[in-house]
């Protein structure tokens, strides 16, 4: 018999599929085990608390529901919350009603979800309500009903009901950007603490990692490691689709190439180094074209193997006139601005060739950029403050001003 997830296949129907068959689904189903660890969207009923009754008799008015709020905790995941609250269903409380001992009926219970940082909240329209970036960020998604007065004939009225959906985007300084099998999980546990599953076959990340660079004067830089695209990803074919959003929220990008090419089965097409990096641009472009506008590095990994460096020597000379290959590839597969690397760093995740090289560029990419983003904003603020100026001298004086200085000069 072959089990699957705790469970025995019978053995006609082990017979009936064929081994290879069977060990098929019984991979599948341990792939699917794995990827159930990690949650991503969240699909949540909300309802504010229905007002309390009013008393018309002596004008009393009843107390307003309660309010839902969508509440960011740094420690809470999405598993988290559907484990704890597997029904999925928040209702704030009820306000009190008006009575003879409190004329002003008291406000429902609030009700609170707790969510991890980096949420994205909508309705189920896909309507953006908000997005929760930091510690205690708070949002309103249901209000509670108002309690019964004079204006509602004292009667209460219902609370809002709005079904919610949670998307969670991860956070992160860098995002590793690469086709399976690139190396990106070895390169994630060289340059951090963080232990991915490294094994030699695609697809080995099965959901987002998280690592952090230390460095000696304490400094912390944090990686997002996303499972592999493949072309079509843009399109929901393979996994890497459903985690591309992941890489909107990160400061730069981190492009990670195996120098030998890469081929996901004898039935794909071999591509090269410099083709991965053309169609990952494209996917990326087909995706969101803002994210070419992120600062980029590249990675060149696996540079222990036979004749790596011929071939490095090959790609740098490829990506100083990227415009002069491109006519190998079809029409369709050419992205519209090709990405300028600030940094291009020959690595093997293996021996550790590189890896310094690459953790002090990275360090001194994001310096960079925090220093422009500081340079941008001072601008910004100076330019508002001359605008400010600006104004307030061409304001014509008011006419009592006018009559008042009349009134001197008299």
């Amino acid at each position: 018999m072959v089990k699957i997830l705790g469970q025995f296949l019978p053995e006609k129907k082990e017979r009936a599929l064929g081994k290879e068959a069977a060990h098929l689904v019984y991979k599948c189903s341990l792939s699917l085990f794995k990827y159930g660890n990690f949650i991503d969207n969240l699909r949540l009923f909300t309802r504010g608390g229905s007002g309390g009754m009013g008393y018309p008799r002596l004008g009393g008015e009843g107390g307003k529901g309660g309010d839902v709020w969508v509440v960011a905790h740094n420690k809470m995941t999405l598993k988290h919350l559907k484990d704890k609250y597997p029904q999925k269903r928040f209702v704030a409380g009820e306000g009190a009603n008006s009575r003879v001992s409190a004329l002003k009926g008291s406000k429902g219970k609030d009700c609170e979800i707790p969510v991890p940082v980096g949420i994205s909240v909508t309705d189920e329209n896909g309507k953006i309500i908000g997005e929760l970036n930091k510690e205690k960020d708070r949002i309103l998604v249901a209000e509670g009903g108002l309690g019964g007065k004079l204006l509602t004939n004292f009667l209460p009225l219902k609370g809002q009901k709005r079904v919610i959906r949670l998307d969670l985007k991860l956070i992160a300084d860098i995002g590793l950007v690469g086709f399976p099998n690139a190396g990106k999980s070895s390169l994630l546990s060289q340059i951090s603490h963080a232990k991915p599953a490294i094994a030699d076959y695609a697809f080995t990340t099965l959901k987002p990692e998280l690592g952090k660079i230390m460095y000696n004067d304490f400094k912390q830089i944090s990686v997002a490691d996303l499972p592999g695209l493949i072309e079509g990803a843009h399109v929901n074919k393979g996994m890497g689709h459903k985690f591309l959003k992941h890489i909107e929220r990160t400061k730069q990008l981190l492009f990670v190439v195996d120098i030998s090419g890469f081929q996901l089965s004898s039935q794909t097409q071999y591509r090269t180094a410099f083709e991965t990096i053309i169609l990952l641009t494209k996917e990326l472009e087909l995706y969101k074209e803002e994210l070419q506008t992120k600062p980029a590095l590249l990675a060149v990994n696996k540079m222990d193997l036979p004749d790596a460096q011929d071939k490095f020597h090959v790609l740098m000379s490829q990506l100083q006139n990227p415009k002069d290959f491109l006519h190998l590839f079809e029409k369709n597969m050419i992205p519209e601005r090709t990405v300028e690397f600030q940094h291009i760093i020959p690595i093997s995740a293996i021996t550790g060739e590189g890896i310094d090289k690459l953790k002090n560029c990275i360090r001194k990419s994001l310096d960079e950029y925090a220093n422009r983003e500081n340079d941008a904003y001072h601008k910004k603020q100076l330019l508002n403050l001359q605008i400010s100026s600006t104004i307030s001298y061409s304001e014509p004086p008011s006419k009592n001003a006018i009559t008042s200085s009349r009134m001197d000069i008299i």
